[in-house]
């Protein structure tokens, strides 16, 4: 559907889909399972390609947004408003910690998922081997939940 049609280009479809903001898992779980990828391999494929851009957020993102900053101050507007949804994606985080974000994370509705759960892990300086358990194993629950939408999805259809 996208750059390849092989069973390989599917796979790596599904991977790069996973790692796009707003789109993530949630959207590439479906999206391989209607190209006709196994739906367990759609799932593993998803979870590792969702997770790979966290780490490079919890640890970059802040360095990321005052390089921007400083150098295309017209992107400045774009930043805030980031910055700002993740705040207030945080509060959750901070009232239950570990829990909270797991459920930032795990809930795949929009506005969720992982990007966002590493933006507040970032703003919250949360730190990188107390926040990556929480979102992947968050990654991990909302995986499930698409597999399970998807496969009943493919059984209805």
């Amino acid at each position: 559907m996208w750059f390849f049609h092989s069973k390989m280009g599917i796979i790596i479809n599904t991977f790069l889909i996973s790692m796009i903001p707003i789109v993530e898992l949630r959207g590439a779980v479906p999206i391989a399972v209607h190209d006709g990828l196994n739906i367990f391999v759609a799932l593993i494929v998803s979870i590792i390609g969702n997770l790979v851009p966290v780490p490079f957020i919890i640890l970059f993102v802040r360095k990321i947004f005052a390089f921007i900053r400083k150098h295309f101050n017209k992107l400045d507007g774009i930043l805030t408003a980031l910055e700002k949804r993740a705040e207030k994606k945080s509060e959750t985080v901070l009232k239950y910690e570990f829990w909270g974000l797991f459920i930032l994370v795990a809930i795949p509705l929009p506005g969720t998922g992982a990007w966002t759960g590493a933006m507040v892990a970032a703003m919250l300086d949360l730190r990188l081997k107390k926040a990556f358990p929480a979102i992947a194993l968050g990654v991990v629950a909302a995986g499930l939940i698409m597999t399970v939408l998807s496969y009943i999805g493919v059984k209805i259809f």
